[in-house]
C-alpha cells in the first residue's frame, strides 16, 4: 500500500510525536486516511453532529475529515496535533478556502483549553495510536487523555472515536467512561468501500456522552448501533457489549473471506445472543462447485433442527458437502441452533435472521430474487434438557431428549467441554414396538419447505434398550462373531471386560443378549454411573458388574493377580486433553507396555476390541504399528462417515479370516441372538457393520 514504508516498526511509536514528525515530513502534505473515507463517515457522524456545534479534533494529522466537515457546514472547528510539521501543513492548505478553521500545536494529554469549551471531541485513530499495550505507562497516559477529553467538554457533549475497536482498546474506553457514568454507544461504520491501507477490520465510532450523574444512582447505559440500525441494542454489561462488536467482527471476517474467494469451500461463525453474549447460531456457509454458474439456485438458507446438529450430515464437514449437493443451491448457509435459547418458531427464526444472513448471499444475486429457507420436515425440532450436572473428571455435562428422523426421539449426554459431540445416546420408546425406525445417520434427508412432522411428548416415553445407537457400539457388538463358535454365544460363559461405561448401552446390550455372560465394566467417573442408572436405565446386577477406577490401574492389578481372564475386551474411552490429535482412546492406552498387560489377560482366542478416533494420520499408523507388536492378528473396520475405526485385535494367526468368512460368522451370530427371545432391532444387521473390515 501507498506509505508502507512510513509506517513504524514498533507499534508503540504511533505514540512518538518524534515519529509524527518524520512520518509527515516524508509524507510531504499528501491526506492521510486511517480508516473510513468521508463518504463512509458522514451519515453516523451526522447523527451526533449539529452545525452549531463547537468541535475539537485531537490528533488531526493530514486527515482530509475537518476540511470535509467544514465545507459540509460545520465551521467551528478546533484541530490539535502533536507535530508542528503536520499543523503548518494544514494551515497552510487551509488559510484561503476556509477562513474559520483553527490549528494548533498541542498534547491531547495536557490541552490549553478553558473546562467546558466544545461540544463534541472528534477522535480519529488517535485512541488506537496511544493505546498499543497495556504498561502501566501507555494506561496512565491514555486516562489522562480521556481526563482533558471529559474536562473540555461540555455537559450534554459527546468524544466521537472512530476505532478499530480491538480488544483491548474497546475494554479500557467502556470501563473509563461507564466508570465515569458516561452514556455509551458503539456505532457500527458501513463497509462501503476501502481506505488506504485496506484494513481487515471493520471500523466503529464510540459515542460517548457526558451527562450529570444522578447522586445514587450506578445505572450505565451501555448500546450498540448497527450500521443501518436507527434505534440501538441495549446492553447489561460491558462483557456482553464487547461480544457484539467481537462479533460483528467476526462476521466482517467472514464476508471478506467470501468476497476474497467466492468459492471458498467452508467458512463457519456463531452468531451470539446479545442478552447473554452466548452462542445462539452457528452458520456454515458451504459452496457446491457443481452448482457454480445457476441462475435460479444460487443461494438458500437451511436450518438444522435444534437438538441434530450433531448428527454426520449436520456436524461434519463430509455431511454439511453431502447436504449442500442434494439440497442443489451453489452456496448455502447452514444454521445449528444452541441449547440454552429459546425459539418459537421456524417463522421467528427466518425473520431473526433473514437481514444477517442475506448479507452473506452471492454478488450476483438479484435484489429481487426470493431466497429459500430448507429444513427437514419443516419444523425447528424438539430439544428438552432434562438434566444438568457437574463432574470433576468431565465437568458439565447436560442430558437432553431430541427428536430425530420420523418423529424418534433420542436421550443424550452431551459434555460441555466437547458440546457438539453425543458422548451417549439411546433411542426412547413408547414400548409399543421395538422395531427400528431409524436408518443410519448418513441417510439421505427429506429437504422440505413445509412439512412439519407429527410430535409426541418425550416424557412419556422410556429406553429402548434393543436398539444401538453408535455404530461404532454395532461393529463392537459385531466383533464378538471372531470368538470360536458364535452359534453358541448367547448361551455361552464367557467374560468381558468393558472400559468406559459413559450411558451403558454397550454392556447392557450384551447383558440383554449373552445370556451367560458375565461383565466387568470399569469406570473412571463416579458420576458417569449416577448417569447411566438415573436417565438411561442401566442397572447393574451379578452379571453386569461395574469398578469405579482408572482402566489402567485395574488392567494392571488384575494382571498381577491372574492371566487369561477374558473373552473379549473392550475399550470405548474417551480422552479429555483436546489438543491431541487421538480423542480416543487416551494414548496411555496404547502404549505398548499397558497393551502387553490387556494381551495378558485375554484369553488365547480370545478378541481386544478397541475404538480409535485419531484425526493424526502419523498418530494412527503408530497406533496400529503397536498393535501390531503385540496382536499378530489385527482387523480395522472404519465407521462409515466417521473418524471412528474399531479395531479387532488377537493373538492366534491361524484364526485369520477373509471379509467375506467375516461377515458369514457375523451372521450366524446374529441368526443365533435373535433366537434368544429378546426383541431385536431390525436396522442392526451385524453383517453389513462390518462391510469394512480389513486386514493389517
Amino acid at each position: 500500500m501507498e506509505g508502507l514504508g512510513l509506517l513504524p516498526r514498533r507499534a508503540k511509536d504511533f505514540a512518538s510525536a518524534g515519529y509524527w514528525e518524520r512520518f509527515f515530513r516524508a509524507r510531504g502534505g499528501r491526506p492521510f486516511e486511517w480508516y473510513r473515507a468521508w463518504e463512509e463517515l458522514r451519515a453516523p457522524l451526522a447523527r451526533y453532529l449539529r452545525p452549531p456545534d463547537p468541535i475539537l479534533v485531537v490528533g488531526c494529522g493530514n486527515s482530509q475529515l475537518s476540511e470535509q466537515l467544514y465545507d459540509a457546514g460545520y465551521q467551528e472547528i478546533v484541530n490539535v496535533d502533536i507535530s508542528e510539521v503536520v499543523i503548518k501543513q494544514m494551515q497552510e492548505r487551509s488559510a484561503q478556502l476556509r477562513p474559520k478553521m483553527t490549528y494548533m500545536v498541542m498534547d491531547v494529554l495536557q490541552m490549553d483549553f478553558p473546562d467546558g469549551s466544545f461540544q463534541v471531541v472528534l477522535d480519529k485513530g488517535t485512541l488506537d495510536a496511544l493505546l498499543t499495550d497495556d504498561k502501566e505507562t501507555t494506561l496512565m497516559k491514555v486516562e489522562r487523555m480521556f481526563a482533558e477529553i471529559g474536562r473540555v467538554l461540555q455537559f450534554g457533549g459527546r468524544y466521537l472515536c472512530v476505532s478499530l475497536a480491538q480488544e483491548h482498546v474497546l475494554k479500557v474506553a467502556l470501563e473509563y467512561f461507564s466508570r465515569e457514568g458516561w452514556m455509551v454507544r458503539i456505532h457500527h461504520v458501513c463497509e462501503a468501500g476501502s481506505t488506504e491501507g485496506e484494513f481487515a477490520l471493520p471500523v466503529f465510532i464510540y459515542v460517548m456522552t457526558k451527562i450529570k450523574q444522578v447522586p445514587g444512582s450506578a445505572l450505565c447505559i451501555l448500546e450498540f448501533c448497527a450500521e443501518t440500525q436507527k434505534k440501538p441494542t441495549r446492553f447489561k454489561s460491558i462483557e456482553h457489549l464487547i461480544e457484539a462488536v467481537k462479533e460483528k467482527q467476526q462476521y466482517f471476517f467472514l464476508r471478506s473471506q467470501l468476497n476474497k474467494n467466492p468459492s471458498a469451500e467452508s467458512i463457519s461463525l456463531d452468531l451470539c445472543n446479545q442478552d447473554t453474549s452466548q452462542a445462539r447460531y452457528t452458520l456454515h456457509v458451504m459452496h457446491n462447485p457443481a452448482m457454480k454458474g445457476a441462475h435460479n439456485n444460487q443461494f438458500a438458507i437451511f436450518i438444522v433442527p435444534q437438538g441434530r446438529e450433531t448428527e454426520w450430515l449436520f456436524g461434519t464437514e463430509e455431511g454439511r458437502k453431502q447436504l449442500i449437493a442434494s439440497a442443489g443451491f451453489w452456496r448455502l448457509v447452514i444454521v445449528s441452533l444452541h441449547r440454552d435459547q429459546h425459539y418459537d418458531d421456524m417463522a421467528a427464526i427466518q425473520a431473526e435472521l433473514s437481514e444477517k444472513v442475506m448479507e452473506l448471499a452471492p454478488a450476483s444475486l438479484s435484489v429481487q430474487q426470493q431466497v429459500p429457507f430448507l429444513s427437514v420436515g419443516g419444523d425447528i425440532g424438539i430439544r428438552t434438557i432434562q438434566h444438568r450436572g457437574t463432574s470433576p473428571l468431565s465437568g458439565e455435562f447436560v442430558i437432553e431428549d431430541v427428536k430425530g428422523d420420523e418423529a424418534c426421539y433420542f436421550r443424550h449426554l452431551i459434555f460441555l467441554s466437547n458440546r457438539n459431540v453425543v458422548q451417549s445416546e439411546a433411542r426412547l420408546s413408547s414400548n409399543t414396538s421395538h422395531k427400528g425406525n431409524k436408518k443410519h445417520k448418513k441417510k439421505k434427508k427429506t429437504i422440505s419447505k413445509n412439512i412439519v412432522e407429527p410430535t409426541v411428548a418425550p416424557g412419556s416415553l422410556s429406553i429402548d434398550k434393543s436398539y444401538l445407537c453408535c455404530a461404532h457400539h454395532r461393529a463392537m457388538v459385531a466383533g464378538l462373531s471372531l470368538l470360536k463358535n458364535p452359534e453358541d454365544l448367547p448361551e455361552a460363559s464367557i467374560r468381558v471386560l468393558v472400559i468406559g461405561l459413559g450411558g451403558g448401552s454397550l454392556p447392557l446390550f450384551i447383558h440383554d443378549y449373552f445370556l451367560q455372560c458375565s461383565i466387568d465394566v470399569v469406570e473412571i467417573d463416579p458420576v458417569m454411573l449416577e448417569v447411566a442408572t438415573c436417565w438411561f436405565d442401566f442397572l447393574p446386577e451379578e452379571r453386569l458388574r461395574v469398578h469405579i477406577a482408572d482402566g489402567l490401574a485395574y488392567v494392571a492389578s488384575l494382571g498381577a493377580e491372574a492371566s487369561s481372564l477374558y473373552d473379549a475386551i473392550m475399550f470405548d474411552v474417551d480422552s479429555k486433553d483436546s489438543a491431541l490429535g487421538m480423542s480416543c482412546p487416551p494414548p496411555a492406552f496404547v502404549e505398548k507396555s499397558f497393551l502387553q498387560k490387556v494381551s495378558a489377560l485375554q484369553k488365547a482366542e480370545g478378541v481386544f476390541i478397541l475404538n480409535l478416533v485419531c484425526r493424526d494420520s502419523v498418530l494412527r499408523n503408530a497406533v496400529l504399528a503397536t498393535l501390531r507388536e503385540t496382536f499378530p492378528l489385527l482387523y480395522v473396520c472404519k465407521i462409515e462417515g466417521e473418524v471412528n475405526e474399531i479395531l479387532f485385535c488377537q493373538q492366534q494367526t491361524r484364526h485369520r479370516l477373509s471379509p467375506m468368512e467375516l461377515q458369514e460368522k457375523a451372521k450366524i451370530l446374529q441368526k443365533a441372538l435373535r433366537q434368544s427371545g429378546q426383541a431385536w432391532d431390525s436396522t442392526l444387521v451385524l453383517a453389513d457393520t462390518l462391510a469394512t473390515m480389513k486386514l493389517v
